[in-house]
């Protein structure tokens, strides 16, 4: 592949679903833009822990729900992998991009029939918390494991709890993960127990860790949270929680120096395939 152009053969569309098309709708101005906002805040945390993995060199990897592909661009680029699959229900960010050892897969994770093969190291960062069930799909991913590969998992921890104080932070982000639940399926609640979801699965060695982002004025985070409430406005004001005022409130407070709140942690865990790597 020489980057100039991604191969017909290597971009592969079964199906129409799209995920959270009624909130984060891939064919809607700028979504692509807000993506990479979390991109920006969470990147280069998570390339650092999967080269302290030891991805590198003669690698072949997994990334589902691949977004934009800056993870799977990076793998390639920084820790020089052999090769990685990007996955996702809607490509169109990631065929934008293609360069040399990407392949562009269009499909469906929680699909029987999805099988790509197995891989020294699958990587999915928040996907697990918009699924019914993280169990059976932690279970899925450990299957794609290579012997001696390692599954690796993030998600997003919600620090804005009981004892948190009342700001208009505070009371946007509950607006918007009740919002998300009820619109979309997304549970944070669960989030915590992927360390003990990896452990029933069957790999070995597991650990975890959280990273979180400072809300800063005008930092990628906070911006990246003013797009994703004005997204999810509807199902956030439909929760009662805020009304299209307090929304409004809470994006001003974003940008402001008074807001001193705890952006999401992202919680990432992982665990290793028992076994003696057999070559990429």
């Amino acid at each position: 592949m020489t980057g100039a152009e991604l191969p017909s053969d290597n971009t592969h569309t079964p199906g129409e679903g799209r995920y959270g098309e009624q909130v984060f709708r891939p064919d809607e101005g700028g979504e692509g833009d807000r993506i990479d906002l979390g991109a920006l805040t969470y990147d280069a945390t998570t390339l650092a822990r999967l080269k302290l993995l030891g991805a590198g060199p003669g690698w072949n990897c997994l990334d589902v729900g691949a977004g934009t592909g800056t993870v799977a661009r990076r793998l390639l680029d920084e820790a020089r992998v052999e090769t990685v699959l990007a996955v996702d229900r809607d490509v169109r960010f990631l065929a934008a991009h293609p360069v040399p050892g990407l392949t562009v897969l269009q499909g469906d994770v929680t699909s029987d029939d999805f099988a790509p093969g197995l891989f020294r190291l699958v990587h999915a960062r928040f996907v697990l918390m918009h699924l019914p069930s993280p169990q059976h799909m932690v279970a899925k991913l450990s299957g794609l494991v290579a012997p001696g590969g390692v599954l690796v998992v993030s998600d997003a921890v919600d620090l804005t709890t009981a004892s948190a104080p009342v700001t208009p932070y505070t009371r946007a982000m509950r607006a918007m993960w009740e919002g998300l639940r009820v619109s979309i399926g997304t549970d944070v609640s669960r989030v915590p127990g992927h360390p003990e979801l990896l452990r029933e699965a069957g790999l070995e060695s597991v650990a975890a860790e959280i990273h979180v982002p400072p809300l800063l004025p005008g930092s990628a985070i906070s911006r990246f949270w003013a797009e994703t409430w004005e997204r999810a406005r509807v199902a956030m004001v439909g929760t009662g929680i805020v009304d299209d005022g307090q929304l409004d409130e809470a994006v001003r407070y974003l940008d402001s120096p008074r807001c001193t709140g705890l952006s999401p942690g992202m919680l990432t865990a992982w665990g290793w395939k028992g076994g003696a790597p057999t070559g990429t």
